[in-house]
């Protein structure tokens, strides 16, 4: 194995963990001014189906209201928040060395699947609609994508690497 195609799958590991911390940190970021954004969804996303227009202006009153009388209620979904953001720090440990932290992409992975049984169960139980938890549910499965192109990347690495303290 060439340096070169070893470069060049060190390129393509942290693009694809790059675009993953990316996604982690905007998911978790726009869960702070989540009545700011339901307020300009429900106003100016009339042109959506009308059982998803409706659903959007129902969760907007919602939290409008739970926020005048109990702001602390949404304390929770700084947390959320918080906790993506955290998350995406993980990645910078197999961004800096994926060999060694090949770990983080599995933990990655397993929490994406994870995902699909919380989005059903919890849905079913908090009466979200099942259209809506569909869409929860593409959040594990489009994070996984990026997650498990870098896994097999790190695994060809690891390969190279093998063969390179051979020589």
């Amino acid at each position: 194995m060439t340096m070169r195609s070893e470069e060049q799958l060190r390129r393509r590991i942290k693009f694809w963990i790059v675009l993953f911390i990316v996604g982690l940190i905007l998911s978790g970021v726009t869960a702070f001014p989540i009545e700011t954004q339901l307020s300009i969804a429900a106003n100016h996303m009339s042109w959506l189906p009308t059982f998803i227009h409706e659903w959007i202006v129902d969760v907007h009153k919602g939290v409008k209201e739970i926020n005048s009388s109990y702001p602390f209620l949404s304390y929770g979904t700084d947390w959320l928040a918080f906790a993506h953001i955290v998350i995406a720090v993980a990645f910078i440990g197999p961004y800096r060395d994926p060999t060694k932290n090949i770990w983080v992409i599995q933990f990655g992975m397993i929490a994406c699947v994870m995902v699909i049984p919380l989005a059903l169960i919890a849905g079913h139980i908090r009466e979200i609609p099942f259209y809506w938890r569909m869409i929860d549910c593409s959040f594990g499965i489009v994070g996984i994508i990026p997650l498990y192109i870098c896994y097999k990347n790190i695994k060809k690495l690891e390969i190279i690497e093998s063969y390179n303290s051979h020589v």
